[in-house]
């Protein structure tokens, strides 16, 4: 199996910066996308962006395009998601997720880690 733990979330201010991680151990699957996604309360799970394996090709929600950068070190099986310019909307729990594809839906992911909350402060 898979395990994907998520990590540098926290408290920041309106115009700042995080770096989240997400690492995968166990099984790990080449060719396998990375997803990210976040859950605002109260609200469905929407999708942020994703990379491929090979880092060829990403995609964002329009929301976070400019604003955030999906990267990925495949040596380390770590993928990184760069929230830059953060707004107080962007509050959410995010997570990242594996699936056979670049989806952007959360039905289309096989696994998911635990999540991490981000929260921007006004």
């Amino acid at each position: 199996q898979v395990q994907l733990v998520e990590s540098g979330g926290g408290l920041v201010q309106a115009g700042g910066s995080l770096r989240l991680s997400c690492v995968a151990s166990g099984r790990i699957f080449v060719d396998y996308a990375t997803g990210w996604f976040r859950q605002a309360p109260g609200r469905d799970r929407e999708f942020v962006g994703t990379i491929t394996w090979s880092g060829r090709r990403t995609s964002y929600t329009d929301s976070v395009k400019g604003r955030f950068t999906i990267s990925r070190d495949n040596a380390k099986n770590t993928v990184y998601l760069q929230m830059n310019s953060l707004k107080p909307e962007d509050t959410a729990v995010y997570y990242c997720a594996q699936s056979k594809s670049d989806f952007t839906t959360p039905t289309q992911y096989d696994y998911w880690g635990q999540g991490t909350q981000v929260t921007v402060s006004s």
